[in-house]
C-alpha cells in the first residue's frame, strides 16, 4: 500500500538560516547579563567571545558538534568565517559534508515534524534529524561526490583538512553554491579539521572509492590532523575556543596543549579563552558535559575567561555570535590563513 502523503508534500519548505546581522542584539544580552542562571550565563560567554576578538594575538578555534546547519546555523558559521572572526574550525564530518557541501550542492534541509510514522519515511527515502527532513537520494549524490573528489586526486594519505580544501575547490570549480562553510573556509585560508572524517558520508565516498581502488587509494590520516592542529597552536600560542556541544571536536581541540607539550613545547600556554554551549549533564563523567574548570586539571583551559552555557545550540550560538558580530571588536582583526602554513613544509627547531 502506497503511504496517504507524498514525498513532494513533505519536502516543501525549506529551513532558512539565521543572519546575525540583521538584528543587533547588544541591548538584549547586555540586559541578559543583568539577571540569573543560563541568562547571565550566556551574557558572561557573549563578552569573552567578544574578547577574543579584541585579543589580536588570540588565534580563535570554533567547534561544532551535533546537527547544526540542517537546524539553520549555517549563516551564523559563514558570517563569523567571513569578518576574520573564526581562524579555525574543528567539526563533526556531519556538519561539513552531509550539511553544508550538501547544501552547497545545491540540496537543501525541509522543516518537518517528530510526529510522523518514521517507517513512512523510510518508505519514502526520507531521512529525518528530530523535526528535519533531508531527502536520502539527495544525501547519495553526495555521497558519489565525495568518491569522485577522492578519484581525482593523487593516492596517498591526507589530513581531513587537505581533503576538505580540495571539497572547496570542488565547489569553485563546478561553480556550486559558494555560500558555504567549506567554501568560504577555503577562500579564506581557514582549516577545517573533522577528526572522525569517516563518520558521515565522506565514510560512504571514501569507501567507495577504496573499494574501487584497493590497491593504490586516497586514506585520511587522522593523526595527521592532530599535528596540524597542533601546529597551530605551537605557531599561535595564543588561543580561544568557542565550542558548540561537545564530542570528539571539543576533546581534540583540548587536547592540542598536551600534544605541544609532548613535542617539547614545555612553555604552551594552557587555552586563554573558552566558551561552550551544552546540555550534556557533568554528573556522568562524560566528556560533552565535562566542565571548563575540570580540563583546567589537565592543563588545558585556564579558568580566568571561561563560560559553560547550559542550552541548545539553535538558542544560544545566534546570541553569543551575534554579540560578539555587532560589538564588532572584529574589526581589523587579520586573516591568519593557517591553512597557507600548514601546506609548507613543517620546519623543526
Amino acid at each position: 500500500m502506497k503511504p496517504a502523503v507524498t514525498k513532494e508534500a513533505l519536502l516543501n519548505e525549506p529551513v532558512r538560516h539565521i543572519d546575525i546581522k540583521q538584528l543587533n542584539i547588544v541591548p538584549l544580552v547586555d540586559q541578559m547579563g543583568e539577571t540569573a542562571f543560563q541568562a547571565r550565563n550566556l551574557a558572561r560567554a557573549a563578552s569573552i567571545l567578544d574578547m577574543m576578538q579584541k585579543d589580536r594575538e588570540c588565534a580563535v578555534i570554533l567547534t561544532l558538534a551535533g546537527s547544526l546547519i540542517s537546524a539553520g546555523l549555517k549563516q551564523v558559521i559563514i558570517d563569523m568565517l567571513e569578518n576574520n572572526m573564526v581562524d579555525a574550525i574543528v567539526s563533526t564530518g556531519a556538519n561539513i559534508v552531509d550539511q553544508d557541501f550538501f547544501e552547497a550542492l545545491g540540496f537543501l534541509h525541509y522543516k518537518g515534524t517528530q510526529f510522523i510514522d518514521d517507517a513512512i519515511l523510510r518508505d519514502l527515502h526520507i531521512d529525518r534529524i528530530y523535526d528535519t527532513f533531508i531527502d536520502e537520494d539527495d544525501l547519495r549524490v553526495c555521497d558519489d561526490t565525495l568518491a569522485v573528489i577522492a578519484d581525482s586526486m593523487p593516492h596517498g594519505p591526507y589530513s581531513s583538512r587537505e581533503f576538505i580544501e580540495e571539497m572547496g575547490r570542488y565547489i569553485e570549480a563546478n561553480n556550486h553554491d559558494k555560500n558555504s562553510i567549506v567554501y568560504k573556509a577555503f577562500e579564506k585560508g581557514v582549516p577545517i579539521f573533522c577528526p572522525a572524517f569517516s563518520d558521515c558520508s565522506a565514510g560512504f565516498g571514501l569507501v567507495h572509492h577504496q573499494w574501487h581502488n584497493p590497491e593504490s587509494h586516497v586514506t585520511i590520516d587522522s593523526v595527521k590532523d592532530f599535528r596540524e592542529l597542533t601546529r597551530i597552536k605551537i605557531e599561535n600560542d595564543r588561543t580561544g575556543i568557542f565550542m558548540i556541544g561537545g564530542g570528539v571536536p571539543k576533546n581534540f581541540t583540548q587536547d592540542i596543549v598536551v600534544a605541544a607539550e609532548v613535542l617539547g613545547y614545555e612553555d604552551v600556554s594552557m587555552h586563554t579563552y573558552a566558551v561552550q554551549i551544552t546540555v550534556a549533564d557533568e554528573r556522568d563523567g562524560a566528556l560533552s558535559g565535562s566542565t571548563l574548570k575540570e580540563a583546567s586539571s589537565w592543563g588545558k583551559v585556564d579558568t580566568v575567561h571561561e563560560q559553560m552555557v547550559y542550552a541548545e545550540a539553535t538558542i544560544a550560538m545566534p546570541l553569543i555570535a551575534g554579540y560578539a558580530y555587532h560589538k564588532r571588536n572584529w574589526e581589523g582583526r587579520p586573516a591568519r590563513n593557517f591553512n597557507a602554513m600548514l601546506n609548507k613544509p613543517q620546519v623543526n627547531p
